[in-house]
């Protein structure tokens, strides 16, 4: 039995037991002694995962040990692809190595989103086979964590080889004062974003599950995933008597279904690794004020990365590789005056300022006054005096007397060099992402509010400045639907090249021509999903342009 023929018995296993046993005792006749032993083994093993899966687990906690671990490390990453795919063929290559299902979506959602990756001009262009494949890759991509964390640098505080030097020191030191595994601490810089470092993350890794579990919140295990503790407010469920000190194995819960203060959970969920409890029970969940602090100190993480809690503050920022990648193209200019419209939690807009060496002025906006106090912390930790922030919401942001001159909003019309949009959307893009409760109208309610924000835009931009528009999200609606709309609605403005351009290029639907296209920047991970081990053997600076959380960047001239 070839490795790429087991998503496929897998599938047939769970829908029809009877043709696969008979299918594989034929083979079993047919094949020599050492294949038998092969075929028989891989066949036990399918059949106890699924026979645990339909039945009790508790009824297979008498099994070797060894058997049950490599049980759990081959199969059931198949049996779970096989119990959610109907055509496992057009993503067998994604799932052959992905260790979680794919994304847990609303099936509204997931309808709408086949959809749009199997609109007519992709389908025209591609076939149908490789648009569902690709579209099998995203979701299965997406609940996944990216290869390696991104780290921008303060490279206004210091030069880039002197933070990394310092990053490596910090990061020794916590390996060494941590009970985790000891890994090598090997930092890269990217080789076209001359402020970014990238860390490699380690996994997935054979780690085993224990009898006492602790069950947190999709949220809360996303961001342990990427190198996070769990905090006490993230835990929903605990054994009845656990203490501070006992190993716990976690759980995430992916779709919200386990009632807060359960002692167990048999619902979807995932592991995502081991942890010491900080805390006992009771004051998790029996207390009148709500926790704080770690509840669970990651101690052996499915992906091991490193936790920068308190490391370097002022000089190692943690973001997305396509959020640094916007900063660039906006292309800020000491002494310039730039707008971040939408603004928190301020990483875009610290960038922004560094980027102007601290000289000009940034206004930030952002409707929420607590997320304006985060954007000002970070800015002080940066050590940036450029930034002034205002809570104010930005589609309101243009005065009716342009003859009007106050430091805070609203703004007369053309009061700024450069504009940022980057503009609240479905978030759809974010990785790793297990689960999704929002029903389509949620998803499809950002629109308009995307382009009342783009009207704003457009009137605060000076004439000849740049706008750029960004989402953290993989609609056609919220991305190349809304170029296509600007530039019709907007006749002042023109697509401009990006610097750099490591992503791809726009996506087929929107009406665009090639040559439009070709300007967009959309970072699309479902393009080079391919976990068979010659991708993660790929340098990491390679690796990273392609591996990343899905993003959507476009550039404006105003003429």
């Amino acid at each position: 039995m070839k490795p790429c023929e087991v998503p496929q018995v897998c599938w047939l296993l769970v829908e029809s037991p009877r043709s696969v046993v008979k299918a594989s005792t034929e083979r079993l006749n047919r094949s020599g002694e050492a294949q038998r032993r092969v075929d028989s083994l891989l066949l036990l093993l399918l059949l106890l995962e699924v026979l645990r899966r339909k039945l009790r687990p508790q009824l297979f906690s008498d099994l070797p040990a060894a058997l049950l671990q490599f049980n759990q490390c081959h199969v059931t990453r198949l049996v779970t692809y096989a119990e959610v795919s109907a055509h496992p063929r057009h993503a067998q290559r994604a799932e052959e190595m992905s260790i979680f299902p794919r994304i847990s979506l609303k099936p509204e959602v997931t309808e709408f989103l086949r959809n749009v990756f199997l609109n007519k001009e992709v389908l025209a262009a591609v076939g149908h086979q490789e648009a569902e494949s690709r579209f099998q890759k995203l979701l299965t991509c997406l609940s996944h964590p990216p290869s390696y964390t991104c780290v921008r640098a303060s490279t206004h505080l210091a030069p880039l080889e002197e933070i990394q030097h310092k990053l490596e020191e910090e990061l020794k030191k916590q390996m060494c004062n941590s009970s985790a595994e000891e890994i090598s601490v090997q930092i890269l810089p990217h080789p076209r974003i001359p402020d970014v470092l990238l860390l490699p993350v380690d996994g997935p890794r054979p780690v085993k599950q224990l009898s006492s579990e602790v069950v947190v919140g999709a949220q809360c295990g996303s961001a342990v995933l990427r190198g996070a503790h769990v905090f006490a407010p993230g835990i929903v469920a605990s054994p009845k008597y656990m203490k501070a000190g006992d190993v716990v194995s976690v759980f995430s819960d992916l779709e919200g279904r386990c009632t807060r203060g359960a002692t167990s959970f048999e619902g979807k969920r995932v592991f995502v690794g081991n942890g010491v409890a900080q805390m006992d029970r009771s004051r998790i969940f029996c207390t009148g004020e709500p926790p704080k602090g770690i509840g669970v100190q990651m101690v052996e993480p499915l992906y091991l990365s490193p936790s920068f809690d308190g490391v370097l503050p002022s000089l190692a920022f943690l973001q997305n590789l396509p959020s640094v990648v916007v900063g660039h193209v906006l292309g800020p200019r000491p002494g310039e005056r730039i707008l971040d419209m939408c603004a928190a939690p301020g990483g875009k807009t610290c960038h922004i300022a560094a980027l102007m060496e601290d000289q000009g002025e940034v206004v930030a906006l952002d409707r929420i006054r607590n997320k304006i106090d985060r954007i000002l912390q970070n800015a002080q930790t940066l050590h940036l005096r450029s930034i002034k922030a205002f809570c104010f919401n930005s589609t309101q942001a243009v005065s009716s007397d342009p003859a009007q001159e106050t430091e805070g909003p609203p703004f007369p019309p053309e009061s700024f060099d450069r504009v940022l949009l980057d503009a609240p959307c479905s978030g759809l893009g974010q990785r790793p992402n297990m689960g999704s409760t929002w029903s389509l109208k949620e998803i499809c309610s950002y629109q308009p509010l995307q382009r009342k924000l783009f009207h704003a835009a457009v009137r605060l931009l000076k004439k000849g400045g740049v706008l750029v528009y960004s989402t953290c999200t993989v609609t056609l609606a919220e991305n190349e639907e809304q170029v296509a709309w600007a530039l019709d609605t907007f006749p002042c403005l023109t697509l401009q090249p990006q610097e750099p351009h490591i992503g791809a290029g726009g996506m087929l639907g929107a009406g665009l021509s090639p040559e439009q296209l070709r300007l967009l920047q959309r970072f699309s991970p479902e393009l080079s999903w391919d976990q068979t081990g010659t991708d993660r053997a790929a340098p990491l600076p390679c690796r990273a342009d392609r591996d990343t959380i899905g993003f959507f960047i476009a550039k404006f001239l105003k003429n």
